[in-house]
């Protein structure tokens, strides 16, 4: 199995660098829904965004549905397929590849992020919950969560086979891992825990301990086990406090992501802290431990709380959202701007504020480049407080980028409250989820959908 092809969920097709043209502030797009959870033994509330295979189909999980005997959330989820149709205009087909069953049956619960494919098609993710670790929530022992690996068959329409290839312990090792995972070039796969990892005592009240990054390596015999290594435990205070996986990695190998808490706690935002964003490096000889380096603490007047993973633009700066903060409340989009010649600081630059909650409110979601610099992402809110899609034009001169409202979400029976990444397909339209929403009765507000949005 060639585990070391693939690194994020938008590196799937090769042609999602497309070379798509600097929209109009009076661009119009068209959204329609690929599909709608229907709750129960489908799935329900779409943890993350999708990825493309090869063929066109798109994967994701969701959080609920399934099943119903999970425990402590009572929400097993689910790992599906969404094929396209043969014929232009009918629905797409929902395969579900597999439906957890929790910790009586030492499987895992309830996603919280998206998956990521290998050249192979096989399916990686998290669980939050379940497992074999003996993690107890509000009484129950719920497990600390699980990664997993999908495989698909050898024979067409044969059964998809389902592999935990970790369980978190809780404790000094993670607990509730969080976000997508990521591989490096020689297979390894790289995450984020929320909670766990042996430091800071003040980040929930709930669960033990400041959150983690960890590597998990593959085995060197087919059939082994995987292994995990802590690679930083997040500390709470000055330092960071639960990072929102979804990481990246530098050519050098480097990890980079966000944290919703800890960084500066003199600022509007209190003994939480307004989050940060840092760098891990690799160790300069084997064995040895890997340096975190914040590169920046969020104050509350630049953003807080950020709640998604960052991106690299091509002159290697970092851009990412905020969910809170920046004066209004309502959140922000930075840019934190490599060090010229390798060393000094980081730069941090607001690029928008969300104001008024008309262009979108408190981002969720990360974001993502064209190829022709211009930025796409979600937020809440919007004209129809159902959420939006939103492009940014990088400006011809300073630091503050016009914003476009691609799309509003219409709630039911379209879609409602948009918090995952998006990806690109190689025609130039944008993929995503939304948690709530779509034709559901069983869920309250919908069980949300996947949908396509379309220049």
């Amino acid at each position: 199995m060639n585990r070391k092809a693939s690194h994020t969920a938008t590196q799937i097709l090769p042609a999602l660098l497309l070379c798509i043209l600097a929209l109009p502030a009076s661009a119009s797009w068209k959204e329609k829904v690929l599909y709608s959870f229907q709750g129960g033994t489908d799935g329900a509330y779409p943890a993350g965004g999708v990825v493309f295979d090869k063929q066109g189909n798109l994967y994701g999980a969701t959080q609920q549905g399934g099943g119903t005997n999970c425990s402590p959330m009572a929400a097993c989820g689910t790992v599906y397929q969404l094929a396209p149709p043969a014929k232009k205009g009918d629905p797409w087909t929902e395969t579900l590849l597999h439906v957890f069953q929790g910790k009586q049956h030492n499987d895992g619960e309830f996603p919280s992020g998206g998956v990521i494919a290998d050249a192979s098609g096989n399916i990686y993710g998290t669980s939050s919950y379940g497992g074999t670790g003996d993690c107890v929530l509000l009484g129950i022992k719920g497990g600390c969560g699980t990664v997993f690996e999908v495989s698909p068959p050898q024979t067409k329409g044969g059964k998809w086979t389902y592999t935990i290839l970790y369980s978190f312990k809780g404790g000094k090792d993670g607990y509730l891992p969080f976000g997508d995972l990521i591989f490096d070039g020689a297979g390894n796969l790289y995450g984020a825990t929320y909670f766990g990892g042996g430091k800071g005592t003040t980040c929930n009240p709930y669960y033990q301990y400041c959150g983690t990054v960890f590597e998990l390596s593959p085995p060197k015999t087919k059939g082994g086990n995987w292994t995990e290594k802590v690679l930083h435990s997040f500390a709470g205070g000055t330092d960071g406090a639960n990072p929102n996986g979804g990481l990246v990695l530098d050519s050098k190998g480097a990890i980079y992501d966000t944290t919703a808490g800890g960084g500066n706690e003199n600022g509007e935002c209190g003994s939480p802290g307004c989050g940060t964003v840092f760098k891990l490096a690799p160790p300069t000889m084997k064995g040895g431990a890997w340096t975190e380096k914040m590169l920046h603490r969020f104050n509350g007047q630049d953003g807080a709380t950020p709640a998604a993973d960052v991106v690299f633009a091509k002159n290697g700066s970092l851009y990412g959202t905020t969910s809170a903060g920046a004066i209004s409340g309502n959140g922000s989009v930075f840019d934190i701007a490599a060090p010229t010649g390798g060393g000094g600081p980081w730069k941090e630059a607001v690029l928008h504020r969300f104001i008024d909650g008309n262009d979108g409110t408190s981002p969720r979601g990360g974001l993502i480049f064209d190829a022709g610099g211009n930025l796409y992402g979600t937020a809440l809110g919007g004209a129809t407080h159902r959420g939006v899609v939103f492009s940014l034009k990088p400006p011809k001169r300073g630091n503050s980028w016009p914003l476009t409202v691609l799309y509003n979400l219409a709630g039911s029976p379209d879609g409602d409250h948009p918090t995952a990444d998006l990806i690109f397909d190689g025609n130039g339209n944008l993929y995503g989820t939304t948690e709530w929403g779509g034709t559901a009765q069983s869920c309250q507000g919908g069980c949300g959908v996947v949908y396509e949005v379309s220049p």
